[in-house]
């Protein structure tokens, strides 16, 4: 059996100089991710279809011309934003979103990855790298997380598309995480499955991965899954791994008694598949984007992963031992917003975006 989530962490007496949310006067449309440029202005996506540049004292922003046509009902849009590795010689921006499908797939949709230069407020040869696939109906689970590994290559989190069984499908890429080369070009050293599978897929069994962050010490790739009914995870999205959605959760399928009765394939993932490190039972607090801490503004936070919640409404901190989570503390409640990214920024801050459109700080 797996080891039992930690609770939530007692709130301790605030100390002088504690850390504090303080919305900024910048407002925003339905934000998504967001990206610190070396300048110290933020990329930040909305879901609407627009890419906006904001100033790096958080007072105002600016269009960005440029971003592809996006899909954005339901939980479609544009989504995530990333820096290439090298941005400061070649600036390229990466974009994940929803792709409205043509032709044969008009009326569909499915998670696609652009990257073009940052010219100005421009975006310059704009170029599809990657597609999901197949393109389904429907407009929630995307998943869509952007994050760069330290060789440079590119994981793409995808989500099931609502549709559950294709997460175990090795011929699609719903419910997987990806990972490509900067240019769309496929990584030698991808895992190799037995029977063969779509190319590009680095591990399965995800459901709705909208949070991705890497490891600083071990560069390994971490990702929040949305669970059904509870049964939110993070998980270590390991070369070939299996994490058994929708096999098995520790949540419920929709509208069954809350409890442990309903766990979907009695909950436990081992040994067929990977248990997750943490999960949140019995209701879901729907986990978004999720980032590491190594700043200096917080030095008792050192090491410490960060997760926005959405139904949760707060930002989770968790504290690591290794690879074991040893405890969970659920911060800015008060704020009674759905927290959709949270990023580090260069000072040492935190950077959070609300559903709402709220950009907050998080300093001392």
């Amino acid at each position: 059996m797996p080891t039992p989530p930690p609770p939530a962490s007692a709130p301790a007496p605030a100390p002088p100089g504690a850390p504090r949310a303080t919305v900024q006067a910048v407002a925003l449309l339905s934000p998504w991710g967001l990206a610190q440029l070396p300048g110290g202005d933020w990329l930040v996506t909305q879901r609407t279809g627009s890419l906006v540049r904001v100033a790096s004292n958080l007072a105002s922003s600016q269009p960005v011309s440029g971003a592809p046509a996006v899909s954005s009902a339901g939980q479609g849009g544009l989504l995530d934003v990333a820096l290439d590795p090298d941005f400061a010689t070649a600036p390229w921006v990466y974009l994940s979103y929803a792709e409205p499908g043509t032709g044969a797939d008009a009326g569909r949709a499915g998670t696609a990855v652009a990257r073009a230069q940052l010219v100005g407020n421009a975006l310059q040869g704009l170029t599809v790298i990657f597609r999901q696939a197949p393109k389904v109906s429907g407009s929630g689970h995307y998943g869509s997380r952007l994050v760069f590994a330290r060789d440079k290559t590119l994981f793409i989190t995808l989500g099931d598309r609502q549709l559950g069984s294709p997460s175990q499908d090795l011929q699609q890429t719903l419910g997987k995480v990806a990972r490509i080369n900067r240019d769309g070009s496929l990584p030698a050293d991808n895992p190799v499955f037995a029977g063969g599978a779509r190319a590009g897929i680095w591990s399965l069994g995800h459901r709705n991965p909208q949070g991705a962050a890497l490891h600083p010490t071990t560069g390994e790739l971490w990702v929040s899954e949305h669970g059904p009914q509870g049964g939110d995870e993070i998980n270590i999205a390991r070369a070939g791994a299996n994490h058994g959605w929708p096999t098995v959760s520790y949540g419920c399928n929709y509208g069954e008694p809350v409890g442990d009765g309903c766990r979907l394939g009695n909950g436990t993932h081992a040994p067929r598949f990977v248990e997750p490190l943490t999960f949140w039972v019995p209701t879901s607090i729907a986990p978004a984007g999720m980032a590491f801490y190594s700043g200096a503004m917080f030095p008792e936070w050192q090491g410490n992963l960060f997760v926005a919640a959405l139904a949760g409404q707060a930002l989770w901190r968790l504290t690591l031992s290794g690879d074991t989570v040893a405890s969970r503390e659920r911060l800015f409640a008060e704020l009674g917003e759905r927290i959709r990214d949270v990023k580090p920024a260069a000072d040492g801050s935190l950077l959070m975006v609300t559903d709402s459109g709220k950009l907050v700080r998080v300093a001392r």
